[in-house]
């Protein structure tokens, strides 16, 4: 691939068909990109190896290169660098900074609701999500040892407070976009917002957390260009970044392609999947020309 000045990345999940609002942060992406000299690289973030299939990549790729969206070959598959991923979690546990959780999502659900009818607020992150419990941060090495070795399943978190004691100094990024209440300029990071969060499971390596961060390092990215949803959850990829020593992209987070009622397009949307748009006998330009147009603002 030849030398470019800023690389950005388009970074879809293959488990459903490309749509509308796909194309928009592909073409973002693409513009920018092109505006400075810059490359799009095309990454496939299909961890979930169940549910990310070739069939959706193949047709994903198919419907970007008819948009006229073109990047660098090869592509970049997250399923095949889990040996990546797996390394810089082994070089968080080997800091002390990670733990194996055993909750499920029931037990966890039981202690928000057992908290909650007792008048206590249980906090949450900026999704909207319960925090975790962090019930087994205090267990010894030995006992987790013990856990695991029972045969539980369990995934292995992040201890927030410690991470960002060791982490120091103020975390911020650099923000040419804006966030969903608008804002903009030097940002500053609140990684503890999300408390304890998952970055691998006991049968994969790693979880979208970890694997973005290693990736826009590993592949050099400049720009990171996505949508308003993703602007709280990069307070953790600067943690991330800061613990592992890896360099410091700038961010742009653009505005979410929304449908009638309000909500954001989502792959179950099946008449905004730009297949079907192709099906209906629109031209490339009519579905961009779309794209451009369909941001609320």
């Amino acid at each position: 691939m030849p030398d470019f000045q800023r690389l950005f990345r388009f970074a879809p999940s293959p488990n459903g068909a490309l749509h509308l609002g796909h194309a928009y942060s592909a073409l973002c992406n693409f513009e920018m990109a092109q505006a400075c000299g810059g490359a799009m690289l095309l990454r496939m973030e299909d961890i979930d190896t169940v549910r990310c299939t070739p069939q959706f990549e193949r047709q994903m790729v198919d419907d970007l290169r008819w948009l006229g969206i073109a990047w660098p070959e090869p592509i970049r598959r997250q399923s095949e660098h889990f040996t990546d991923y797996r390394a810089a979690l082994e070089k968080l546990q080997d800091m002390g900074l990670v733990y194996p959780a055993f909750l499920t999502r029931r037990q966890i659900g039981e202690a928000v609701s057992n908290a909650e009818q007792e008048g206590r607020l249980w906090p949450r992150d900026p999704d909207g999500a319960p925090l975790y419990p962090g019930t087994e941060r205090a267990l010894s090495e030995a006992e987790r040892d013990a856990a695991i070795c029972s045969g539980k399943p369990y995934a292995w978190r992040l201890d927030i407070e410690n991470a960002c004691a060791a982490a120091g100094a103020e975390l911020t990024w650099n923000e040419s976009g804006s966030g969903p209440e608008g804002q903009s300029g030097v940002i500053a990071a609140e990684p503890a917002r999300w408390g304890d969060v998952i970055l691998a499971r006991k049968d994969t390596p790693t979880s979208y957390h970890l694997s973005v961060t290693i990736d826009d390092a590993l592949q050099k990215i400049t720009d990171v260009v996505r949508g308003h949803d993703l602007f709280h959850a990069t307070s953790v990829h600067r943690l991330l970044q800061r613990l592992l020593v890896l360099p410091q992209p700038d961010y742009h987070h653009h505005l979410l392609l929304i449908d009638q009622t309000g909500k954001k397009l989502s792959k179950s949307d099946g008449d905004t999947a730009i297949g079907a748009l192709r099906d209906r006998g629109l031209t490339a330009e009519n579905v961009v020309q779309m794209c451009k147009t369909g941001a609320r603002i």
